[in-house]
């Protein structure tokens, strides 16, 4: 009886949010948008995984080994030779997840409003383009199509859409015969919306470069970064946790951002720990690649456990998104579960996407400050299976069970908020 009165509170209270948001015609459109680009983010994924296969050469002695390891270890000599090649259809779909997004978007708002969803697309399109890839020297830069460049493909891809929309409220529209074949018309009634784009866009990209010496995407980033403090400690550290996974939630890839502090403060305690070890000493640096990899098990906010909770959903969307979220999870990629469910812009997802990550770190450093596990000393590999990493960072197969009792955890707290998320998916799979 408790259990369903706390379920029913949290229902009467977040489903109303969740239905107003989700309704809210431009968040509808960021949703729908980040939706097209899944095929993308999924393939893609698996061929980063292709490039990284689940072994660190440096703890493995070829001569000594099994014929599994001498395996891995070949695919992991062939993978590093032509990781270029391998990573190809990644950096082609997922590494052009800012560009794809600025078209989907647009095309996504402009078919809410009745507008001409492909040329809309391809407005928003060219402008992502001017401002986030502009030509140097012959080369286009690729640092801001990807997925740090997504939260400038969304302002894109809506602020377009409205531009033109209001050039076509104004009546800036040139009327032709019927006799005029359409493809003719949509091109020359498609050309002031797109200088209109131009003029206002990439005219206030300019000014910010003028006045402040970068680009729009740059000052993002650069903004963001200053933010960011002095995080070896556990305080710290969940702080910068943390405000990664918000930034998540409104569409900014979170990771890429706390990722050169996160990544750099673990490999250095990691080191750190590796020494005192050699030296006969008891590691003492908690804030090892350990602990980041404790936030991320299944990707941001410890989504795996929402991954398996989606396998056994009865609504068709989740149960499908599980089955194909599942695998790409447990080697630490989550984009489709997060733009895929979505977890962006989500009020009912959000609030376990933040808390999970929290309990999961602040359990693994009490487990290794108590010498409950290993201390990471070992420097895994990345998007490799998380129990191999948990593995591999002290060769501790305490560790292992450990981690899987993390996935347990974040299971129970996503549970009664999936619940909620899986009831108002049925009765939209039910209305439609």
């Amino acid at each position: 009886m408790k259990n369903n009165s706390l379920f029913e509170k949290l229902d009467k209270t977040l489903s109303p949010i969740g239905n107003k948001i989700g309704n809210q015609i431009h968040l509808k459109s960021i949703s729908t948008g980040m939706m097209l680009t899944l095929p993308m983010i999924v393939i893609g994924s698996l061929f980063l995984i292709i490039a990284n296969p689940p072994i660190n050469p440096d703890i493995v002695d070829p001569n000594t080994t099994n014929i599994f390891l001498k395996f891995l270890l070949a695919w992991k000599n062939f993978a590093v030779e032509n990781y270029a090649l391998i990573t190809t259809p990644y950096d082609m779909t997922m590494g052009m997840l800012g560009l794809i997004s600025a078209f989907t978007i647009a095309y996504s708002l402009a078919s809410e409003y009745k507008m001409k969803p492909i040329m809309s697309g391809l407005i928003s399109f060219c402008v992502f383009l001017m401002i986030c890839a502009p030509v140097s020297d012959g080369n286009i830069p690729t640092s801001f199509l990807g997925a740090n460049g997504l939260f400038v493909a969304i302002i894109i891809g809506l602020l377009s859409v409205e531009i033109t929309r209001l050039v076509e409220k104004k009546g800036f529209q040139v009327k032709l015969p019927d006799t005029v074949p359409p493809a003719v018309t949509l091109f020359i009634n498609s050309m002031l919306p797109l200088l209109a784009n131009i003029l206002i866009l990439y005219g206030l990209n300019i000014i910010v470069k003028v006045s402040f010496g970068v680009t729009i995407p740059e000052g993002i980033v650069n903004s963001l970064g200053h933010v960011l403090a002095a995080v070896d400690n556990i305080w710290g550290f969940l702080l910068i946790i943390t405000f990664g996974n918000i930034l998540w939630l409104i569409g900014i890839n979170g990771t890429s951002i706390i990722f050169p502090v996160v990544f750099v403060l673990g490999v250095t305690n990691t080191g750190l720990n590796a020494e005192l070890i050699a030296a006969g000493q008891n590691p003492n640096a908690y804030m090892n690649l350990q602990m980041f990899r404790a936030s991320v098990i299944g990707g941001a906010g410890n989504t795996l456990g929402l991954c398996l909770l989606m396998l056994t959903s009865k609504s068709l969307h989740l149960k499908s998104l599980g089955r194909l979220s599942t695998v790409p999870g447990i080697c630490g990629i989550n984009e489709p579960i997060i733009f895929g469910a979505p977890i962006v812009f989500n009020p009912i997802l959000a609030i376990p996407f933040i808390v999970t990550p929290i309990v999961t770190v602040g359990l693994t450093y009490i487990a290794q400050v108590f010498n409950i596990i290993g201390t990471g000393h070992i420097v895994d590999p990345s998007f490799t299976p998380f129990f191999i990493q948990a593995y591999l960072s002290s060769l501790n197969f305490k560790n292992v069970i450990f981690t899987f009792i993390l996935v347990g955890i974040s299971i129970l707290i996503y549970y009664p908020f999936f619940k909620i998320y899986e009831k108002n998916m049925i009765q939209q799979e039910a209305s439609k």
